[in-house]
């Protein structure tokens, strides 16, 4: 009697208990939600991303047919978040031609994704991290993807074209209207033009001016004629890295200016004068490690300007901290033996783990390339990266506060090209609310590109790039 009257008999709490089991197999039974679909499209690949409440698993049904990819997905009890694919994808993606969406029984999705070329698709899971749930990711790298050095042989040949059409008009000479038989004995020009199907290439003069300022241009920076008099055949490769993108947004300022778009920004305007500019008669081209909104993993940055053999790689970030009080321009290159400082170390830290956010499949993640990341780096490598820091610090400051006048030091992974001069640049910190607004004007992406610019010229005007044993 009175265990009745002072709380609930045994039988009434096996009852409970069976209630609370039984929800909670329902709970498991009904599947995840889908939180979110998004799709990244770029020439490199494109990624889809399922986020979840709960992890999925999903299998290739079919490898029989190369114009399309059928994946089942387990544990997905409502459709309606995964058919939101179709209406993300977008006409000009260079891998996708369409996505269709269908229940089978269960708890099993079907996705069919029809491909606009042959791929060789990535499948692997995302654990919770950062602002993302569990993440299903499907990457599509295209079979026969583009060389990207052969892209910038490509470019360097058209401009030659197009500038011995220029030289060839202003001579008075129309190429295509000429009969390579009609070529007259006392028409040199037209005999050259008769042996090679088109006119030397002979560059348009350009007249020295001074660059221009605040424009969102790229300025007209001095064309010097190479020494020879004739075409140099040094093509001089900048490659350039913004930070971020995808999957990972980077830092984001109070305002919800987010790093990956102000730096790829940043990038677009510097890659324009880069290639407008000449150094000592040479030309220079500009690579980008990313043009779009798409992620790429830090060792595949590194990866991307060796293979197009860049003199030079730069990295452009947009500094974050966790209070709004830290402001300035900061340039970082690598250190084998400490960071710098405490900021430094926590900075390179944080850039770090970016491959964490954006996503990486672990699973295909070369071995070799780790090693190469971790142990082959060189003396003086970052000897001449701490060369052009200096330069570029100094044009930096004239437009710009400066968060330490020297450049620092730390283990940042996507500086370990063993043989690329290579920095990476705070911009500014875009969690100050004053240097936020600043990074979004054009004037100051303006200025902050004229100003690394000059920095690149300086740096070369004392250390020349070495010959290739391959020219162009």
């Amino acid at each position: 009697m009175t265990q009745r009257q002072n709380g609930p008999n045994r039988r009434t709490l096996l009852q409970a208990g069976s209630l609370v089991l039984l929800l909670g197999t329902q709970q498991i039974a009904r599947g995840a939600n889908v939180v979110a679909v998004r799709i990244w499209p770029a020439q490199d690949y494109t990624r889809v991303t399922i986020e979840s409440d709960g992890e999925l698993k999903a299998r290739q049904t079919s490898e029989s047919d190369p114009s399309r990819l059928t994946m089942d997905i387990e544990g997905i009890d409502l459709v309606a978040g995964m058919r939101e694919l179709v209406g993300k994808l977008k006409s000009e993606d260079p891998n996708i031609a369409g996505i269709r969406v269908e229940q089978r029984k269960g708890k099993l999705v079907q996705l069919h994704i029809d491909l606009k070329q042959p791929i060789k698709p990535q499948v692997f899971n995302l654990q919770p991290v950062a602002a993302y749930q569990h993440r299903l990711v499907f990457d599509l790298y295209p079979v026969h993807a583009p060389d990207p050095l052969e892209e910038l042989i490509a470019q360097r040949i058209k401009e030659l074209d197009e500038a011995s059409e220029r030289a060839a008009r202003l001579l008075g000479i129309e190429t295509g209207a000429m009969d390579k038989s009609g070529a007259s004995a006392d028409d040199p020009l037209g005999e050259l033009i008769a042996r090679n199907g088109h006119a030397p290439r002979i560059p348009a003069p350009v007249p020295p001016t001074a660059p221009a300022a605040n424009t969102g241009k790229a300025p007209a920076v001095p064309l010097q004629p190479p020494a020879s008099g004739g075409i140099t055949d040094r093509l001089i490769i900048v490659a350039l890295d913004p930070g971020h993108g995808g999957e990972d947004p980077g830092a984001i300022g109070p305002g919800g200016t987010r790093e990956k778009d102000v730096v790829l920004k940043v990038a677009l305007r510097l890659r324009d004068r880069i290639n407008a500019t000449r150094v000592n008669g040479n030309p220079m081209r500009a690579y980008l490690t990313r043009d779009a909104d798409f992620f790429v993993p830090l060792h595949v940055r590194v990866q991307k300007a060796q293979r197009v053999k860049a003199d030079l790689f730069i990295s452009i970030h947009a500094d974050a901290f966790m209070t709004a009080r830290p402001q300035g321009a900061s340039i970082f290159a690598l250190s084998t033996k400490g960071a710098s400082s405490a900021a430094a170390r926590w900075m390179a830290d944080k850039e770090n783990a970016a491959d964490l956010v954006g996503g990486i499949n672990v699973k295909a993640k070369d071995a070799t390339v780790q090693r190469t990341l971790l142990d082959m780096s060189t003396t003086a490598q970052i000897k001449d990266s701490l060369k052009l820091g200096s330069a570029m610090l100094g044009e930096v400051g004239r437009v710009g506060k400066l968060h330490k006048p020297r450049v620092e030091q730390a283990g940042f992974a996507v500086l370990k090209a063993p043989d690329i001069p290579s920095v990476l640049v705070e911009t500014a910190f875009i969690s100050n609310p004053e240097e936020e607004e600043r990074l979004r004007s054009v004037k100051y992406q303006t200025d902050l590109a004229d100003a690394l610019l000059r920095g690149i010229v300086k740096y070369f005007g004392a250390n020349p790039p070495l010959a290739r044993s391959r020219q162009f």
